[in-house]
């Protein structure tokens, strides 16, 4: 059965399979954070089961989802908040190591596979001139659902625990990784890549 076959048996909300839902684990209500996230998903990851951005969307309050590249339809231009100055979350040659902020920032995260989201910066308008930044390094990948191509690359979700364990603390981000670490056992598990005793 292919992936646009079982659509209809998968949670619309997480995406996962009949009894795989991780909806359980997705805090209620979502969480409260001085950061804003602001998701831009490139249209062919959407609707993929193995998406993690917009999971780790439904977890937080006040997160913003826009779709980019469908052919016809021009993104918005990006038009910054004063009040919660921009940040993109893009290792670029310009980025600076991610610290701690004195207030709300709008974390913007691109959300596709490596080629997409390197693109996004001059393919939104607006996007060019707000600051770029990087997380510091760290532990490797728990995501074991698709390959990798560049090293240390995370996938979405874990990119935005870390973020936020920076800007809004460790609780924001062990909550988003209960969440994310059931999701990637719950669909190893189903893919018959490891046991029941391993999924949490």
């Amino acid at each position: 059965m292919s992936r646009r076959d079982n659509a209809d048996l998968r949670c619309p909300r997480c995406r996962m399979l009949g009894d795989l839902c991780v909806c359980a684990l997705i805090p209620s209500p979502p969480l409260e954070t001085r950061t804003r996230l602001l998701l831009l998903v490139h249209y062919r990851e959407e609707r993929k089961p193995t998406n993690t951005g917009r999971l780790a969307a439904e977890c937080l309050a006040g997160s913003r989802i826009v779709v980019r590249g469908r052919p016809g339809q021009p993104t918005p231009p990006f038009v910054p908040d004063p009040a919660a100055p921009p940040l993109l979350l893009f290792p670029g040659e310009d980025a600076r190591v991610l610290e701690p902020a004195s207030g709300p920032v709008t974390l913007i995260v691109p959300d596709g596979n490596w080629r997409q989201a390197s693109k996004m910066r001059h393919r939104v308008a607006g996007l060019r001139d707000v600051p770029c930044v990087r997380l510091p390094d760290g532990p490797p990948s728990s995501y074991r659902l698709r390959h990798e191509p560049v090293a240390g690359g995370l996938a979405t979700m874990e990119a935005i625990a870390r973020a936020l364990a920076i800007l809004d603390g460790p609780e924001v981000a062990a909550a988003l990784e209960r969440v994310f670490k059931a999701m990637v056992e719950r669909t190893l598990w189903a893919r018959g890549a490891i046991g029941r005793d391993e999924v949490s």
